[in-house]
């Protein structure tokens, strides 16, 4: 099995233009409900909130720290179930409740000094728009609301909660030239004794 060939066939639709501003990527910052879930709430009869995360993309975060990316989110709602998925997946920071989003994300590249271009972003919603129409390479789901997605580099083939998340991490990983050498380690036979 040629493992650069099954992924150049499963990036094969991604543009040269996306690929360019993918390799000069520090950090990916992602919005939340409608990204890394399916956009829906569940209130039990005790007011207890629930949410669906896809472990998908809970596990290529691992991995994008591991190869030296930030991760981290910003999000407008108060969740007390997200901050817990974001602690569990180690997120570099996470801010929550933020109703201006691009207030936020300026301050985010004032304190870790990097430029606009060298942050990817995932979102969904007109919320998400002041930091989607200045980064280096905007994603957002298939299922974004549908005036939203002009100003994304690239749709996702990927609705939120359904591996959005994960195809941005993988396509970030391989434009650093890590996603098939990371897929060889992990196949060997022998990576059991390690």
């Amino acid at each position: 099995m040629e493992t650069e060939k099954i992924i150049a066939a499963y990036f094969s639709h991604i543009s040269e233009e996306v690929w360019e501003k993918a390799a000069k990527i520090k950090l990916v910052i992602t919005d939340i409900d409608g990204v890394m879930t399916d956009g829906g709430i569940i209130y039990d009869d005790n007011k207890l909130e629930l949410k669906k995360f896809n472990v998908k993309d809970g596990l290529i975060i691992y991995h994008l720290r591991k190869s030296g990316l930030m991760v981290g989110s910003i999000t407008g709602r108060e969740s007390y179930v997200v901050q817990n998925r974001c602690e569990e997946l180690k997120f570099d920071f996470h801010y929550h409740g933020v109703k201006n989003k691009g207030k936020k994300f300026q301050e985010v590249l004032d304190t870790l000094e990097l430029t606009a271009e060298e942050v990817a972003f995932i979102g969904d919603d007109l919320i998400d728009l002041p930091i989607l129409s200045r980064v280096g390479l905007a994603v957002v789901p298939s299922d974004a609301i549908e005036y939203i997605k002009p100003f994304a580099h690239y749709v996702s083939r990927f609705a939120g909660g359904k591996g959005v998340f994960r195809e941005v991490g993988d396509l970030l990983l391989h434009a650093n030239g890590e996603l098939v050498s990371l897929i060889d380690t992990l196949s060997l036979t022998d990576n059991d004794k390690k």
